[in-house]
Formats: C-alpha cells, structure tokens, sequence
C-alpha cells in the first residue's frame, strides 16, 4: 500500500532540553509546514512504535547525548540505522550531531565534562570534538555565543549566488567534525565550517556542519545551533556578551534562515519559499441555537469562576478562560445564582463560612494571583516568537441574544451550521438532541480536544454532547505521542459525553471510538446525493484513510483521525471525542474536497459536514446506550475498514502471522486467527486491546505501544 512520508519526528525523549527542542519545532514548523507534520516524539515511540514508513526526517536536538544512549542504545539506534540506511533522513543539531558520530570526545582532560566514547550510529565516519569554543556551563547561557559560519555554496547546488558567504549561528557547547576533509572520499562534505580559531585540535577543515550520504539516505550533523531563531533567545542585563551574541545573530537572521533552507532541500524535502508563521489564537465563540441557552449555561459556571478587578475567568487547571462580557452576562437562572453569591458572600461575613459557591477570590488568593501573572504574560509576549500556550489566556465571548456574525467568524458561518445540524436532526428523527446543541467555536485555538481533557473542573461543568470546533489548531494531539496539526482547510471538532458507569456495562466506552469513526463515514456518506461514492475507508482502531483518485485500491493515504481521551469521576465516564479531518487542505496528504471534485460532486462546507456527522453520532450513540454494540453497527464497522482477511505479523506474539478476522463485540478488541504453515489457521484466536497496540497496515505489523 502507498504511503506518502509526512511526518518530521523531533527526538524530545531522555537527553533533549526543553528548549531545544521547542526551538527546532518553531523553525521546522515555519520552513516545512503544512506539507510536513512537525511533532515531538520519546524514546519509547522510536523503539517500539511502526514510525519510519511515515517519516521524512528524523531530528535530534540539543542535549546531552548521554541520555539518548542511555534511551535509544541497541534496539532504538537499530532502528535509526535501518531508517537511515533504507532511504530514511537524519538531522542533528549540536547533541544530536554528536550523537550521529563514530566518536565522541568532550572536554577529555576535565574529569568533571568529559564525554569520551564510541557512538553506535557512526553516522559520520570520524570523531566529534569539543568544545569547539571554550566557556560552556551546563543549563547555562554562560558559554553561548554568536559562532560566525562559512557557507560552502559548492556542495550546496541550491543556494542562489545572492547568498552571503557567511553568517552568525547560535552556538553553546557544540562541537568539530574531526578531519572532515580527509573523509571526503567516505562521502563526507562540508556545509559550512567555523571561521574562528577553536578550542580544540579539528585537524583538517574546521568543519562545523557536515553531509554524507548513508545506505539510500541523507545525514546532516551540527556542531552549532542555526535552528535558534534569535527572536526566541532573551537578552539579560547580567549577561552583556549573551545580550551581544543574539544582536550579532539577529544581524544575519535572514541568511541562518536561507542556511537552513538548504540544509533541509539538501535532505531531499520540500522548504517553504516563505516562512509560515504560526497564527496568533483567537477568541472563542460560544453559541447555541436557543440564544436563552447560553445565558443558562453561564449561570451553572457559577461555582468555578473567579473574579478579578471586575471580569469573570475560570481557572482551569492548565488553561485559563475569560469570559468577555456581551451586554449582560447573566440570564434569569444567572441573577438567581448571582444573588445565592451575594448571599453566601453575606453569610461568610456574618458567620466566617463559606459554602465556597461562586465566590469572589481576595486580592492574595492564590489563583487571583495566578491570573493576575497569566493576564501580564499574555500581554506581554509577541505572536512571533516560541510561546508557552497553557499560559496564554483564552478569550470567550459568549453569545446571549444572538449568533455571531459572519463578521466575528468570517470562516465559520453558525446560521448554516444550525440550520444544517437541524435539517439532518430532523431526517433522522431525533428527539430532544443535544449533540451539537452548544457550540464553542476558534478560528486559532492551540486543541479542541485538550481545552476540556485537560481542564477537567470545566470538563465536568459542560454538558453533554457540547461541541468544541475550529478552523486552524496548532498543538493538536494524536494518539499515544502522535499530534494530528490541523492547518486551514481542516475539520477538526470534539465533542463531550457523560456515559454513566451502570451504562458502560452494556455499553462499553472502549466502543466510543468505533461510533466515532461509523459516525464520520454516515456524516459523509449522507451528506447530499452521490456523496456516498467518496472512497472513506477506517483504519483500526481509529484513523480515517482515503483511496486516492486515479489510483488502485491498495493506494491510500491518511485523511484524519479520532481521539477519545476518558476519566471517570465516581458516576460516569468523562468522555471527549476528538475528530480532526482534512477537508480542504490539499496537504499534507489529500482532502474530502479533492475526492469530491473528482467524482463531480460540489465541495463540501464545514458548517454542513460538521452538522450532518454530529446528528449521525447522537444517532448512533443513542442507539448504543440502548443495543450496545449491535450486529448491524459490527457490519457497518466492516464495511469501510482497511483489514478484512488482511495478513499480519504480531511482533507482539514473537512474530506470529495471522489474519485479522474483526473485533470484538464485548470489548472492541482486535481478533487475529494465527496462521500457521501454507498460511493455514492452527486454531489460536489472538485478542489484542487498541489502547495497548499499534497497527502499522502499510507493512502488516502489530506491535505494542507504549
């Protein structure tokens, strides 16, 4: 089966620093998105998780090496090798380029910063030395410094003669590649070397960024840092030289950024011609279509919010809401909740207690003062620029007399969106719905999905099948360690569900996920007339797949995904459904729209595709909660999944082949029939959970995850 490689993997596991790691995932993402997906990966997803057939480079950031030996030593490093070795891309900055050396000597003659030893991925033919500028500290900027670079445009094919021949990178702790001219004849070339004299012996070349050619694939090493942005390094007075290093690298900002260019192109991958900036996040748009609806659900926050100098926020405990006040805030049920306020705050001043309801938090309360820093941080900090997103406060209007205007959310139009959600209710006979019935809506909000998983106060305030969606998500999360990034021209939604314990009995939650993925094949299928041609296909357990126009059937690609994240709180599960779907982004892989145009059908809009998937999931769901997970759900299932009679290896059975036979329908686990010689059945039924495995089908693999 085709597979198209989208994914760049940015090492974060043992070893890597925060803040290399941030500052290679701001630099990729601008240069490389959206035809790539930058994401963070452990060590664990690089051991044990089917991630090479997907990925078009694979990245080693700043650090310590020793901790990616400690990680990745044996089985991790063998499977670097063989991705590299089969046609596969390596990039190391600093740590990371060390790490890809035969050799690594560090400080030798200080017992104290020594790292000498041999490397297992000897990517580079030689020894990595350092430091090749003296001064460096540990978890300091004492030793950074601006690192002037020679480009070497000879082995560098498409650099423009306009390129300067130098340029100012960020450097700190980094090293030389030993000899680098002499291993010309082992493939080795130099991209660019240091033009200062080095605290080390570099023997011949002083070479500070090397290439060479691996198997089929690509590795490109540094010793200094030319993925520092220098609009993400801070100045500070106590540290004149450092304030003085990012002057001198901002002062050649635009040729670092044309360096990385080719470094990236040099790796085979295609660069941005522009740096695509990161959108700054939007308001949140909170709407149903009974206007009067929303005025009463602001009145049930009232026990979880906090006033501050006069405006309501909600704490949660990883993101902070304001909520923006439109004419009054409170409806009828809102008065009410705002007297019992009143008077509880009355009764606290009598008696000093406290029912805690709504109350008022005192100038020294620890989470005024919380909001208070949140509110300077979120005033202060530049779009531009590596940002912490959880401290970020986010904005919600509320809209209590009526829906917002195509004006508030020229990208979302909520008219269409309720009229449709209403016209697919209605066809499919659905009493008192709820799915959909509240929407919050960002043009740019970092996930659906983790503004409620993560802030579980406010998860438990909302009721259910509220709907949170947005047109562009920029830390959006997959399953395990995987982040699905929604760029424009995306669907991307989440919906809460309460599922009561006693429920979950006949209805187990494991099966949410299946309803989730039947529910986006009916939502599409039923859309409008002819709709039902597009080729939409379900990976197990929970990846949407798209047979490609013009191809055979084996020639499918990845179009979405669905996340359930769950918690229980001594009732009932607390259940968010994340979907993310391309709709109209032709990248990083195909759209729902593309499929459309080649079967002459009209594009679909996200107002009607999300009103018509929420109407068939609260159809679904309904008939679960009734049925559980019946025969003709089970068929429907089959119907458009990937697997019938499909042959694989359970590297989680010691390579055992088998053929997938279905799921099952008490718990939702994967059934594989083990096959024996001449691919015959010896009768064992291997039962295997999602929550536990991973299904790599390109290559017929199940293994298990972390």
């Amino acid at each position: 089966m085709a597979s198209k490689k989208m994914n760049v993997l940015v090492y974060s596991g043992n070893g890597s620093t925060t803040e290399s790691v941030r500052h290679c995932l701001f630099t990729l993402r601008r240069l490389l998105s959206p035809t790539y997906v930058v994401i963070p990966v452990t060590g664990d997803v690089i051991i044990k998780e089917p991630w090479s057939a997907s990925c078009a480079l694979l990245v080693f950031p700043g650090g310590a090496d020793l901790g990616y030996c400690r990680t990745l030593d044996g089985e991790g490093n063998r499977r670097i090798s063989q991705y590299v070795y089969r046609g596969g891309s390596y990039l190391g900055f600093c740590a990371g380029g060390y790490y890809g050396c035969s050799r690594c000597e560090f400080e030798v003659n200080d017992k104290n910063m020594a790292v000498v030893g041999n490397r297992e991925l000897g990517f580079y033919p030689g020894i990595c030395r350092g430091l090749a500028f003296a001064g460096f500290v540990y978890h300091s900027e004492a030793g950074a410094r601006a690192a002037d670079l020679k480009i070497h445009r000879e082995v560098l094919p498409d650099a423009p003669a306009s390129i300067p021949a130098t340029f100012k990178s960020y450097y700190n702790g980094g090293g030389v590649f030993v000899n680098a001219k002499k291993l010309e004849s082992r493939g080795v070339q130099v991209l660019a070397s240091y033009t200062e004299d080095l605290h080390v012996d570099a023997g011949e070349g002083a070479a500070a960024v090397v290439y060479r050619k691996v198997g089929e694939g690509h590795i490109i090493l540094t010793g200094p840092h030319p993925e520092f942005a220098p609009t993400n390094l801070t100045k500070t007075p106590k540290m004149p030289s450092y304030s003085e290093a990012i002057d001198l690298v901002a002062s050649t900002d635009p040729t670092r950024i044309a360096f990385m260019r080719l470094v990236l192109r040099k790796l085979g991958l295609k660069v941005n011609e522009e740096e695509q900036a990161v959108p700054s996040l939007s308001r949140l748009h909170l709407s149903a279509h009974t206007a009067t609806d929303v005025s009463d659900l602001l009145a049930s926050w009232a026990e979880i919010l906090t006033v501050v100098d006069g405006e309501e926020y909600i704490k949660g405990e990883i993101d902070c809401f304001h909520l923006e006040k439109e004419g009054s805030l409170w409806g009828v049920e809102g008065f009410k909740k705002a007297m019992a306020v009143v008077e509880d705050t009355s009764k606290s001043a009598i008696t000093g207690e406290s029912t805690g309801i709504g109350k008022e938090k005192a100038e020294d309360d620890d989470t005024s003062k919380e909001i208070r820093e949140r509110i300077a941080y979120t005033s202060t900090t530049a779009a531009d620029q590596i940002l912490d997103y959880d401290k970020i406060i986010k904005k919600v209007t509320p809209h209590e007399k009526s829906l917002p205007s195509t004006r508030d959310t020229p990208s979302f139009h909520h008219d269409a969106y309720y009229a449709n959600l209403a016209h697919y209710q209605s066809k499919l006979n659905l009493e008192d719905p709820n799915f959909g019935k509240y929407l919050l809506y960002g043009e740019v909000v970092t996930s659906t999905n983790t503004l409620v998983e993560k802030n579980p106060s406010l998860f438990r305030n909302l009721p259910a099948g509220f709907t949170l969606t947005a047109t562009t998500q920029i830390a959006g999360r997959g399953r395990g360690s995987n982040v699905w990034v929604a760029p424009p021209g995306a669907l991307m939604f989440s919906v809460i569900m309460h599922h009561s314990f006693e429920l979950s009995q006949s209805a187990p939650v494991i099966f949410i996920q299946y309803l989730s993925a039947i529910a986006i094949i009916r939502g599409i299928k039923s859309y409008a007339p002819g709709y039902d041609r597009l080729p939409v296909k379900l990976k197990w357990p929970n990846d949407i797949y798209a047979q490609l126009p013009n191809g055979n059937k084996d020639e499918v690609v990845k179009i979405g995904g669905i996340l359930v994240n769950s918690s229980y709180s001594g009732t009932a599960y607390n259940l968010v459904s994340g979907i993310g779907l391309n709709l109209s982004n032709p990248l990083p892989t195909t759209s729902l729209n593309q499929l459309a145009a080649h079967a002459n059908l009209k594009p679909l809009t996200p107002e009607k595709l999300l009103g018509s998937i929420l109407a068939n999931f609260e159809d679904i769901y309904t008939d679960f909660r009734r049925n559980g997970f019946s025969r003709s759900m089970e068929g429907e299932y089959y119907d458009a999944w990937l697997h019938t009679d499909q042959i694989v290896t359970l590297e989680t059975h010691d390579g055992a082949k088998a053929r997938i036979k279905g799921i099952t329908r008490d718990f939702g686990l994967l059934l594989a029939e083990e096959l024996g010689w001449e691919d015959r059945p010896t009768g064992r039924v291997v039962q295997l959970q999602s929550d536990s495995n991973s299904f790599d089908f390109f290559k017929g693999l199940v293994r298990r995850k972390v």
